[in-house]
């Protein structure tokens, strides 16, 4: 009986020696390879032709999911895409009956070519033109604010919270994704300041997560593009530069990766932290701005400081390719307008040659207040 009893606790403890084994190996395999995602923002003005471009690029490279950055129709004058479909060309439209039907010709346009690929979105300030507000936003947007992996992380988080936010994260792979929300002038609040510190202090903590990946629309204050961010208004400068101070103080403790990605300034600029305000490496966050799915294109800043690459007058998006160490590597994949699919090049006519070579803007964001001949007011 006995020696049954101790073959038993053999046979036990080896059962467990291969089931840990077999937990290992999967962890290593999965850990082994690369897999990626894509990010951009600003889909208003042309976005009813850029985006399917992104879409079919998209999911050519296998992303697995495409977040988008926020400002998905212009809100307060007709987008150009739109008045040239053939459901309103050549038709007088009112702004009201425009503001009626822009969000549901977002999703049938630029949502629906993306498939069965995820698609995350982050809310932008056009988001929010009167007479809409977050509540409208929460409404029309509810299904990819629950979406099964953000609504699990935030059970996950807090068991009792049912409450859809404009806000919200998730950790993929290893990743923890963070989609915040500072579409107007009174954001970050104390709530989301603390939600952003809490989820934070959970990713100190879970030996899981590698990376930090924090989307967003307007960038954090002081970057190359601080006329056109969260240097916008004092709220948003105060605690834009504290939740900046935060994700430093998180690296520099944890030693794990953070990147910083932001549109609402039409263009791409990488490393738009490093500038005159970030005097020292270990004050500088890796970032991108990417508001290059269709909006109207700014010129670049005068001054792109110690950035490794800025572009205007394209379009596409950044496909992330994660690695198994945690670290991102970021390649810009432009959508020109030979990538744009046939049936669209079709329903818009002239107005994809109009997108392509004329949807251009002068304006320029200025430099941040910390630059040498910075003007002090904006």
């Amino acid at each position: 009986m006995r020696t049954t009893t101790v073959k038993n606790s053999a046979l036990g403890i080896l059962y467990l020696l291969v089931l840990v084994l077999i937990s290992e190996a999967a962890l290593c395999a999965q850990s082994s390879g690369t897999w990626s995602f894509a990010v951009s923002g600003d889909s208003r003005n042309c976005g009813d032709i850029v985006m399917p471009g992104i879409a079919a690029g998209v999911r050519a490279d296998g992303a697995k999911f495409y977040w988008h950055l926020g400002d998905f129709r212009a809100g307060y004058d007709f987008d150009q895409d739109l008045l040239a479909s053939p459901e309103y060309h050549g038709k007088h439209l009112a702004i009201a009956d425009y503001q009626r039907i822009e969000w549901l010709d977002f999703l049938s346009q630029q949502m629906e070519p993306f498939g069965d690929t995820p698609v995350y979105l982050a809310i932008g300030n056009h988001e929010l033109v009167a007479p809409k507000t977050r509540a409208d936003y929460i409404q029309q947007f509810a299904d990819w604010l629950q979406a099964p992996a953000i609504r699990a992380q935030r059970l996950r988080d807090d068991p009792r919270d049912h409450r859809l936010r404009t806000y919200y994260h998730w950790i993929q792979d290893g990743i923890d994704f963070i989609s915040v929300d500072n579409a107007s002038g009174d954001q970050f609040d104390d709530a989301q300041v603390a939600w952003i510190e809490g989820v934070l202090a959970r990713a100190e903590s879970n030996a899981s997560v590698r990376t930090v990946v924090m989307g967003m629309h307007d960038a954090l204050p002081d970057s190359v593009s601080a006329g056109h961010s969260m240097n916008e208004t004092a709220q948003m400068e105060r605690s834009g530069r504290r939740i900046y101070q935060d994700l430093l103080a998180f690296r520099s403790k944890t030693k794990k990766r953070v990147y910083v990605l932001a549109s609402h300034s039409h263009f791409l600029v990488e490393d738009v932290y490093n500038d005159a305000c970030h005097a020292s490496p270990e004050t500088v966050l890796p970032g991108w701005i990417v508001g290059t799915a269709g909006a109207v294109r700014y010129r670049l800043p005068a001054n792109l400081f110690n950035a490794k690459q800025a572009r205007t007058d394209v379009y596409g998006y950044l496909l992330g390719t994660v690695q198994p160490d945690g670290e991102i590597k970021f390649q810009f994949r432009e959508v020109t307008a030979e990538k744009i699919p046939q049936a669209v090049t079709d329903r818009y006519g002239s107005q994809v040659k109009a997108c392509f070579e004329e949807n251009k803007s002068p304006y320029i964001p200025e430099a941040p207040l910390c630059a040498p001949g910075a003007r002090a007011n904006r």
